[in-house]
């Protein structure tokens, strides 16, 4: 077996991609809204369904945005 060495664990960007996924999902649902207002009934609670788990994903993605900026505090 070739000698493998693991990347050390980078999480200096992480805050900020985590920030530009909040603001995609969040345009992700604006589109979807708008798309919603030529949809049929069932597609209009099938996007209705999705932007909740959107944000349900925005919460989580904050909660983690948080975690990461107080580790980048306590790293400096």
């Amino acid at each position: 077996m070739e000698n493998y060495k693991a990347n050390p664990d980078d999480r200096s960007d992480n805050e900020v991609k985590l920030q530009e996924m909040v603001q995609n999902t969040i345009e992700n649902m604006h589109e979807a809204e708008e798309a919603a207002r030529f949809s049929n009934e069932q597609d209009c609670a099938d996007i209705e369904a999705k932007n909740q788990r959107r944000l349900e994903s925005i919460e989580a993605m904050r909660n983690e945005i948080k975690e990461e900026a107080a580790y980048n505090n306590k790293q400096q």
